[in-house]
């Protein structure tokens, strides 16, 4: 036999399994360790630990003890020595096509004004007609302005007399239409850049060009041989100013060493007004969250293993000969999806996972523009093991509700455990507003007590009673009712155990809770809104009194917003029966939901209105278009 809440009866008796909390940081070494006033263990990772091999990834980023933030760039720096160490390259078009040539032409950017890369006329007689480069960055960069010349000696004698400069911002869904294509020799890619420069006379040793505004993520140089003799370059120089515009940080896969509950997490950092920092995770069942594909050679077919028959991983998939690499998937057995971004300026969230979990990662997105970028201190994450229950289904029913109107809902788990689970007592469900009420709990179709721990705006919570259950995947059934405000409402719910406070709540997988039952989520959609964002804008009283005996002094305000796509403007004024504003009651943001607000009466000045009717006027500008309501309110005295 065993019991569901608080561990079965073994609670009871102070034998249920003992949890252990641990806490993991990464970056912010030089902080303190966290103290979350419980015994627990704390794991300190470092942003400087990203490695490929284990999925990790850093890409344009400055990374230090203190945080990651996307490089910015200072336009008195010259790219070019650097390009190489930070995930760059250096092409050259060869009669074989574009090959990398960073040996062969250092001379370029060398950092050394007196050695010269010299365009001898040694050009192959089967090979371009002119010296073809380009420089690729590794992602979009803000480059500004590019310069070279010829040594000093030979300023007069060995400068360009005509080049093009061209630029390609990165987008493979602008390849084949810019202007001009260069390469495709034997096979080999072909790349386009639009045309910046195309000097035909030049006759200045020194050339500085200002580059059009926008990202470049390769730049272009070309440049036949003179017709009256060796040109050279002594340097190339490259120059940018401000941050990238897309940088990028994936964590190594952690390894939580076992099935564990996931927790809250938190983070610190900056997100200057024009830019995003969009932190996401995911979490799976082992270290290899892709699947890797090889050609057999028997036509298109793929297959997942190695010639030898065994899985391929991404070491093993890495050595593969070019010609043998399929590609790489995502795991969707083993490993969830990366979940949306959270609210950076929150600053916290739960952990997303669909149930118990051994491995976690995480990403970090920086979207930039030239002075406004952000950093990301830490990240702080918790777990539990073991977990709850190895897993716990949950589903909701009735699936549609009617905006705004009361229904009644059941909320059905069915818990499943392995040995060692710690069982849990309290289920936390969370609702659009604040619920209405419970109507009973059930545990394998018997009402049972329980306690109402909490109702609020947020949600409820119930403690149920330590009951012993037959079986270990006995259902739980939870009446209760609720509103809803918007189309796919999600009634997201956790379970915990009171016995052990410290453990971090564990998230409730949707699932087939109970097979008699259609459904298996936790979504509740609208039925037909006809598009309408306000419902039952209502003034209570419809006659009020603001002359400060404690009757009627204000009158309540009530409405209800619906199927909006997050936050939009929403105002609540104010009008006498000509059309003139007398007040402001409300103007912020707001989501789908049920809001109240009070007014006293007053206009913007604190002074009392006169006596009459007035017009409170709601309006809502949302994607869709601007919806308003008005109700008729009378103020007398």
């Amino acid at each position: 036999m065993r019991s569901l809440v608080i561990g079965a009866l073994l609670t009871l008796w102070g034998l249920a399994p003992a949890g252990a909390l641990t806490i993991y940081r990464i970056g912010g070494e030089s902080l303190p360790p966290p103290d979350p006033g419980a015994p627990h263990e704390f794991v300190q990772l470092s942003w400087a630990s990203v490695d490929q091999d284990k999925h990790g990834e850093s890409r344009l980023l400055k990374i230090s003890p203190g945080g990651i933030e996307p490089l910015q760039l200072d336009p008195e720096v010259n790219l070019t020595p650097t390009l190489i160490g930070q995930g760059g390259q250096f092409y050259v078009l060869e009669w074989t096509g574009w090959e990398p040539k960073v040996e062969d032409n250092v001379l370029f950017f060398d950092r050394d004004p007196d050695t010269a890369y010299l365009g001898d006329g040694h050009f192959a007689v089967h090979g371009p007609a002119q010296k073809n480069i380009f420089f690729e960055f590794g992602g979009p960069f803000p480059i500004r302005r590019v310069r070279f010349y010829p040594r000093q000696q030979f300023m007069d004698e060995r400068f360009m007399e005509s080049f093009r400069i061209g630029t390609n911002d990165g987008n493979s869904l602008k390849d084949g239409t810019r202007e001009y294509r260069s390469g495709g020799n034997y096979g080999t890619s072909v790349l386009d850049f639009n045309i910046a420069y195309d000097v035909h006379e030049n006759t200045k040793p020194v050339i500085d060009l200002e580059l059009p505004p926008g990202p470049v993520q390769r730049l272009f140089f070309q440049a036949p041989e003179n017709t009256r003799g060796i040109w050279e370059i002594a340097e190339f120089e490259i120059y940018g100013e401000g941050y990238v515009p897309a940088a990028g940080y994936v964590s190594n896969t952690i390894d939580l060493g076992n099935l564990a509950s996931l927790g809250s997490l938190s983070w610190e950092g900056r997100q200057d007004p024009q830019a995003k920092v969009q932190v996401s995770m995911r979490s799976g069942d082992d270290d290899e969250p892709n699947v890797y594909w090889r050609y057999t050679f028997r036509g298109d077919e793929r297959t997942r293993f190695d010639a030898k028959g065994r899985p391929l991983t991404l070491a093993t998939y890495k050595v593969l000969e070019l010609g043998e690499k399929a590609g790489i998937t995502h795991d969707t057995e083993h490993w969830e999806f990366w979940a949306p971004p959270y609210d950076f300026a929150a600053g916290q969230a739960a952990m997303v996972g669909s149930r118990p979990r051994r491995f976690v990662q995480f990403k970090a997105d920086f979207l930039s523009d030239d002075h406004d970028g952000g950093q990301l201190d830490y990240l702080q994450f918790s777990v539990s093991i073991p977990p709850l229950a190895s897993q716990v289904l949950a589903e909701i029913s009735p699936v549609v509700a009617s905006a705004g109107k009361p229904t009644s809902f059941t909320y059905r788990l069915k818990p499943s455990f392995n040995t060692g689970d710690l069982g849990f007592d309290t289920v936390e469900i969370d609702t659009p507003a604040r619920p209405l009420g419970v109507d009973g709990v059930r545990v394998s179709g018997r009402s049972v007590d329980y306690q109402l721990v909490r109702q609020d705006e947020r949600g409820l919570a119930l403690r149920l009673p330590p009951i012993d259950l037959q079986g270990t995947e006995e259902l739980i059934e939870v009446d209760f009712r609720a509103e809803v405000f918007k189309y796919g409402t999600i009634f997201a719910g956790r379970i915990y155990n009171s016995a052990h406070p410290q453990e971090v709540a564990q998230t409730l997988t949707p699932g087939d809770a109970d097979e008699l039952v259609e459904g298996d989520a936790l979504r509740v959609d609208l039925e037909t809104i006809e598009g309408q964002s306000i419902q039952d804008l209502r003034l209570v009283p419809g006659v009020f009194t603001p002359n400060g005996d404690g009757i009627n002094d204000r009158v309540h305000i009530e409405y209800n917003l619906l199927n909006l796509a997050g936050g939009v403007p929403v105002s609540l004024e104010v009008f006498d029966l000509s059309g003139r504003q007398r007040a402001q009651v409300y103007a912020d943001r707001q989501v789908s939901g049920r809001s109240e607000h009070l007014w006293d009466g007053t206009d913007g000045q604190g002074r009392v209105l006169a006596p009459g009717l007035y017009i409170v006027r709601l309006k809502v500008e949302a994607d869709k278009g601007t919806s308003t309501s008005q109700a008729v309110v009378s103020l007398v005295y």
